[in-house]
């Protein structure tokens, strides 16, 4: 057991070092990614997000703005990420069929929203007050009964797969 900062792991003891989508939680992604390096004698896997594509993605553009700001001051980019490392960046798109229930996997499901369920699986409601829950999930609700999100968004639904952000 340990932190990300703090790995209970010697030097070079590990062939690899790998974490998915969990930088926002960490105390300094400087001092993780360092750790990452100390440990790992051949690879680094990061699955992370691109603060500024996924901010761009209907559910953080026009009702949870908050995840969105909060992501774009606590998440270094992936170019940053991948330069510290000495790695390089590809992007992950995410299926439309995807069902791991990840935040960017709402791109194409916009009813999970309305899923407690759904919601509590994901950091970036769960981290978020009440207040800001109850707000979103009324205003995803109207746009979905009167059809407005469909006006908006319908386009991602006849997509295979979309790029919301997910970089490795």
């Amino acid at each position: 057991v340990g932190r990300a900062e703090d790995l209970p792991l010697a030097d070079a003891s590990t062939d690899a070092a790998m974490t998915l989508l969990s930088l926002h939680h960490w105390e300094s992604v400087e001092a993780g990614l360092r750790e990452m390096q100390r440990v790992a004698r051949r690879r680094i896997v990061i699955l992370t997000i691109d603060p500024t594509v996924s901010g761009e993605m209907w559910l953080m553009a026009d009702y949870l703005t908050e995840v969105a700001d909060r992501d774009h001051a606590t998440m270094p980019s992936p170019a940053v990420i991948a330069q510290s490392i000495n790695g390089r960046v590809e992007v992950v798109p995410v299926p439309a069929d995807c069902q791991d229930g990840f935040l960017l996997a709402f791109w194409a499901h916009p009813e999970w929203v309305l899923d407690p369920a759904a919601r509590a699986a994901t950091s970036g409601f769960a981290l978020m007050p009440g207040t800001v829950v109850d707000r979103v999930t009324s205003a995803v609700a109207a746009h979905l009964a009167s059809g407005e999100w469909d006006r908006r968004y319908g386009h991602l639904r006849t997509l295979e797969s979309y790029d919301a952000g997910l970089r490795l």
